[in-house]
């Protein structure tokens, strides 16, 4: 089986974040011991542990619904996986300066979420199908420069293989 190359990616939350909880109170217990005022011990490893906890959560939820992935032959948005051969282009950017909204704006976002998520840009696809969707990333313009570069090495399709005469081959 061939693995196929990384070419964009997002985790959607990073791991060191669990660890800013957990510092920020080990900051205040070195502070209570160094000014010798009294020392909460249970508190702050209690709060630590909590705050830990409940980031660790929101870590495992951005890793798995709000990552990017495009590979050679997949772009992953979330848990959707969209076959690149059903992409038919890589529609333009918004125009700032234009108070018309550009057809793709309404279109469904790639995932399983009701929209493009918080912090993140959406690019217009068109499918193959005649369809419109949103894929979306951080670094929008890195994803849509690799989306572009990717379409643009893949192999010429044609729709109708036909010979001379019409007759399907």
């Amino acid at each position: 089986m061939r693995d196929d190359t990384v070419l964009f990616t997002e985790p959607g939350a990073r791991w060191r974040v669990v660890a800013y909880g957990p510092a920020l109170c080990a900051i205040i217990l070195i502070l209570e011991v160094a000014t010798s005022s009294p020392v909460h011990w249970f508190a702050l490893i209690f709060c630590g542990a909590l705050i830990a906890g409940f980031v660790s959560l929101q870590v495992v939820a951005g890793r798995r619904h709000v990552s990017v992935e495009l590979a050679d032959d997949t772009l992953r948005e979330g848990t959707e996986t969209l076959p690149l051969s059903a992409i038919d282009a890589v529609l333009p950017e918004r125009d700032e300066e234009s108070w018309d909204d550009e057809d793709w704006e309404s279109a469904r976002a790639l995932g399983e979420l009701s929209g493009v998520p918080r912090r993140r840009t959406g690019i217009g696809l068109r499918l193959r199908d005649g369809g419109l969707v949103q894929a979306w990333a951080r670094d929008h313009r890195g994803l849509r420069a690799a989306l572009t570069a990717a379409l643009a090495q893949r192999p010429a399709q044609t729709e109708d293989r036909q010979g001379e005469n019409g007759a399907d081959r």
